[in-house]
């Protein structure tokens, strides 16, 4: 699983065009046509409406039973995302087959922002889209554009009884109805992110104490001295393990504190570039950057790059959002390469004087990651609920999380968690890995998926336990902390405060870079003091206003 890729801002293009649909909505569900409404000759209108009425009334009990055939477009705004062919794996062909779904992938093609502007300038958008909360979804809606879904959750009873009703109202738009059909919801911690260590190296080195900034630092000193190819702290793509380390110099502060560009003290939310753990956890980054401890091209480098360094044993700590998924990958195949090499999750490096069990790398929030939404352009609305609400099922989820029942699992327990089959136990990783098991996940059940992984894995002998999954529920989800309550405080984006804030995350993401390449630790207060009174002229004191009554807001609603 991915966090997804906040798109905190919209073209000109976007709004323009979505203005023009606002102008010219028909206010119906079937703005697309068929192309084909010639009824058969020989089926006169009479009997088919004596079979219609004959035909007894289906019963929706949350299982497959209440999925009917249906045809839908799908389109994931994000520039990162590929849609696989459907059809072509395991999962979907089993969906294909037995529940009559048929789904035409649309791809962004790396330029999510473009593809989705195109769409909405020829009034052409997908069945279906996948994108973030906020500003996109809310001016689709209030241009006419998607369905309302308020009609179906007592009638598909999955989404309701499993993301809560309390999450559902977190989801309601302005008008109280609700639009979004959550993926990756969640009642219990979960996240990705963290510290992995090369384990070869440190036998090798003699397993020293690595638990707090100090040990960090001698650490990757002696790495260096001592292991010339090889890059003693990975922080990924983009620099982002930058921000993770963060999370470690204070207590409750996790790493979405940094992404957020604001904390919370007392009863507003403040400037992280005032927030003095930030400036501690910068003027340490820099100082490992200085000295070359960290890789140099953190901010040049691709995901493609990082992966082949762990995968050929090139790293010896690596702290990075993701790194479950990026630690397991290089795991499988550095130890299919050197039986003695591998990586292992530790927990989160902190600050002497810490307690570790107070430093939280990850967040989580009940809302999930995704917003799924129907477009009036659906033929079939309802259909489309009925199958992502079965899709969100302790049985979905278990048909498109680990694939279909006789591929790895033939039965499941009184839990609903698929016991492993023989196939699942002498299966290499890197080939389960190609399978794509949960690519097709648009309606993540995280409480249902999280456990079931956690349990399946435990009834394995160890070596054959999933490297991500061990380290998320012995690691990663027990220092990730719920942020429900920062969740939907974006401004829309041609407002004052939506503009400042696209500005301060612009000076955001040069101000991260230039402090890497500071020269000495004053150079380094210096320029976040200058970002501080550069974010003021931006507005962004008026913005932090517009969060902090968003975030009461959100308060208050926690509270009902």
């Amino acid at each position: 699983m991915k966090a997804s890729i906040r798109l905190t801002r919209i073209g000109i293009a976007l709004l323009a065009a979505i203005a023009v649909i606002a102008g010219c909505s028909n206010n119906g569900n079937d703005t697309a046509t068929n192309g084909n409404n010639t009824v058969k000759e020989n089926v006169s209108e009479t009997k088919a409406a004596e079979t219609k009425a004959a035909e007894p009334e289906a019963v929706y009990d949350g299982t497959m039973k209440q999925v009917r055939p249906a045809s839908f477009s799908f389109y994931g705004n994000y520039d990162w995302m590929t849609i696989e062919p459907w059809g072509a794996d395991p999962t979907s062909k089993w969906v294909k087959e037995n529940l009559k779904i048929e789904v035409t992938p649309i791809q962004s093609s790396g330029a999510a922002e473009a593809k989705l502007n195109t769409m909405i300038a020829s009034e052409g958008l997908p069945d279906v889209m996948m994108l973030d909360r906020g500003a996109i979804v809310e001016r689709l809606r209030q241009a006419n554009q998607l369905v309302a879904l308020d009609d179906y959750l007592d009638k598909y009873p999955n989404l309701k009884k499993y993301a809560g009703e309390d999450t559902l109202n977190m989801l309601r738009s302005d008008d109280g109805k609700l639009y979004i059909f959550p993926d990756w919801y969640t009642s219990s911690p979960n996240g990705n992110g963290g510290w992995v260590i090369n384990t070869k190296i440190y036998k090798e080195l003699g397993s020293p104490k690595l638990e707090t900034f100090d040990d960090l630092y001698a650490y990757l000193k002696t790495v260096k001295e001592k292991y010339t190819d090889v890059i003693p702290l990975e922080v990924g793509f983009s620099g982002k393990g930058i921000e993770v380390m963060s999370s470690g110099f204070a207590e409750n502060h996790p790493t979405q504190f940094a992404s957020m560009r604001y904390y919370p003290e007392g009863d507003k939310l403040v400037s992280i570039f005032k927030d003095p753990v930030y400036k501690d956890a910068m003027l340490f980054a820099n100082k490992l950057f200085r000295e070359k401890l960290i890789t140099q091209d953190a901010f040049t480098q691709k995901d493609d790059q990082v992966k082949e360094k762990l995968k050929t044993g090139k790293v010896a700590v690596l702290v990075f959002d993701d790194a479950a998924n990026y630690g397991r990958e290089g795991h499988n195949a550095w130890k299919a390469i050197d039986p003695s090499g591998g990586y292992q999750a530790i927990w989160p490096i902190h600050k002497a004087g810490l307690d570790p069990n107070k430093i939280l790398v990850n967040e989580y929030n009940s809302l999930g990651w995704n917003a799924v939404v129907i477009t009036k352009n659906a033929k079939d609305p309802e259909a489309i609920f009925a199958y992502l609400d079965w899709s969100t099922s302790p049985e979905g989820q278990r048909i498109l999380f680990f694939g279909p029942q006789g591929l790895f699992w033939d039965e499941a327990d009184s839990n609903g968690v698929p016991i492993p089959n023989e196939a699942y136990k002498t299966t290499p990783e890197e080939e389960k890995d190609k399978l794509k098991l949960g690519s097709f996940v648009w309606a993540g059940n995280t409480t249902y998926v999280d456990s079931s992984k956690a349990a399946l894995e435990m009834t394995l002998p160890e070596e054959q336990r999933n490297w991500s999954t061990v380290a998320q529920s012995t690691i990663y989800w027990k220092t990730s902390m719920n942020m429900t309550e920062f969740v939907n405080l974006d401004p829309l984006p041609d407002t004052e405060e939506g503009i400042a804030q696209s500005a301060v995350k612009d000076l955001y993401t040069e101000v991260r870079a230039k402090l890497m390449f500071a020269k000495s630790d004053e150079e380094v207060l210096a320029i976040i003091d200058k970002a501080d009174k550069d974010s003021v002229k931006l507005g962004f004191d008026k913005l932090l206003d517009y969060h902090t009554a968003k975030w009461k807001g959100n308060l208050e609603k926690m509270k009902k």
